[in-house]
């Protein structure tokens, strides 16, 4: 069974900067895509960042130019650098493995229909807050 843990998560100030992390265990993670998504109050989950086995990375428009999303395949360890945070960007973050679907790191962006979202691994979160 595969686990993911996120940690990094805080409250930072508008411009402020943060790292998460998510480990994984219980499976190859160099054999998958991995993807960050987060949720924010009254809104839907979205892909915002995510990476295939090779390293190739995509990002939502939101989050482009200010989030790098990277994985350390020797520890199997996601992370996902953020830069320049502002307010908009304050909502639950969530890691997310495919180890079925086979998705392209752009397929894995923006809001995921529930039955395919099924099919990913999650982490419990980590809240991210960013005030003005």
């Amino acid at each position: 069974q595969a686990q993911l843990l996120e940690s990094g998560g805080g409250s930072v100030q508008s411009g402020g900067s943060l790292r998460l992390s998510c480990a994984t265990s219980g499976y190859t993670a160099t054999a998958h895509t991995l993807v960050w998504f987060r949720q924010a109050p009254g809104k839907e989950r979205e892909g915002i960042a995510s990476i295939d086995s090779d390293g190739n990375a995509a990002y939502a428009d939101s989050v482009k130019g200010r989030f790098t999303i990277s994985r350390d395949n020797a520890k199997t360890t996601l992370y996902l650098q953020m830069h320049s945070l502002k307010p908009e960007d304050t909502a639950m973050y969530y890691c997310a493995a495919d180890h079925l679907i086979g998705m392209t790191t752009a397929q894995a962006l923006g809001v995921m229909p529930e039955g395919v979202a099924s099919g990913l691994f999650w982490g419990q979160g980590t809240q991210v807050t960013v005030s003005s």
